[in-house]
């Protein structure tokens, strides 16, 4: 698909968003209840708006997931709802679940006749508002939408401009290969703009070199804080966090690996859709890292989610830039 125009859904205000986004991570929701719900509109648009939705690059002004925390030193736990009595008047069942309130604006990459969307520019912007104030993002309710815009391909410098101040998701799969390499090694390692690494030997890190350690444990450590005794550099017990240096990092989910054969439509019970193909899988996990808008260093396309096609059992969602 070619990109001609670039639709920004500016500040999006979202309640009771899904922000258990995995088995092992909570607090932001899933990538895929952002594309999911882009998908939907895509489905949604007459026949005759003529127009393609494609990637979608996603910019968080605040999320606020619904938890209680008695004390600095006490366990998180979700806030929950109440549900409605029962007819015979006792009190419902609780259905565990993570609820965050948001604001994001999404930009998402637009394909068409260019002559025909200029023409139709408002009637658009204002059709696809409507539609997407409509339905459910990342299962919470849409509660407001301060502007729908199109902008052309050109004018990527001002979208950039209106998503300030925002913090915009980026792909750190190199970040992920560095770390495993620091914890297997034991010395600095860098990811390259590239996607190559630069190893730094003369700064270790004070940990104990894991040559065995693997993608899993690097994500793990970025949730660690270290605390190391004196050595020739640090007279002193310091203490060392793995992120150091490499931006807000966080752990997402990036897509599913299948565990099971595929199932043709209708074989499978008690699926969502029996109309489609069905299988097994298990998350893919990688990190992510959050940017300031000024951070970016490549172009505007570059920071656009997309489902990859499948390939190798992986179902995944990434930020490949097409060519």
């Amino acid at each position: 698909m070619n990109t001609d125009f670039y639709l920004l859904f500016d500040r999006v205000e979202i309640q009771g968003a899904n922000c258990i986004s995995s088995p092992l991570t909570y607090g932001f929701p899933a990538l895929s209840g952002f594309l999911g719900a882009i998908h939907a509109l895509q489905r949604r648009l007459p026949q005759d708006c003529g127009l393609t939705l494609g990637g979608v690059l996603i910019a968080c002004h605040r999320c606020s997931p619904q938890i209680f925390r008695a004390d600095a030193y006490s366990d998180a736990t979700f806030i929950q709802s109440r549900n409605p009595l029962k007819k015979d008047g006792s009190t419902a069942s609780i259905i565990e679940e993570g609820k965050t309130d948001l604001t994001v604006s999404l930009v998402v990459e637009v394909g068409g006749a260019p002559n025909d969307i200029r023409k139709n520019k408002e009637q658009r912007e204002t059709l696809l508002q409507s539609l997407l104030q409509q339905q459910r993002i990342a299962g919470g309710s849409v509660r407001h939408i301060e502007r729908t815009a199109l902008y052309e391909s050109y004018q990527a410098e001002e979208l950039k401009a209106a998503l300030f101040p925002a913090y915009i998701l980026a792909d750190a799969g190199n970040d992920l290969a560095a770390i495993t390499q620091e914890l297997q090694l034991g010395c600095r390692v860098t990811a390259d703009k590239d996607g190559g690494t630069a190893v730094y030997e003369d700064r270790p890190t004070g940990l104990p070199p894991q040559p065995e350690a693997t993608a899993l444990d690097a994500l793990f450590a970025t949730a660690q804080f270290f605390h190391l005794p004196p050595d020739d550099e640090h007279p002193q017990w310091h203490s060392y966090h793995i992120r150091q240096g490499r931006g807000w990092l966080v752990p997402i989910p990036v897509g599913y690996q299948a565990i099971a054969p595929e199932h043709a439509a209708g074989v499978m019970q008690h699926v969502r859709n029996p109309e489609y193909p069905s299988r097994y899988v298990e998350t893919v996990y990688s990190l992510g890292k959050w940017l300031f808008p000024n951070k970016l260093s490549d172009g505007l396309h570059a920071y656009f989610w997309r489902y990859a096609p499948p390939q190798d059992n992986l179902y995944l969602i990434t930020q490949t830039t097409r060519p």
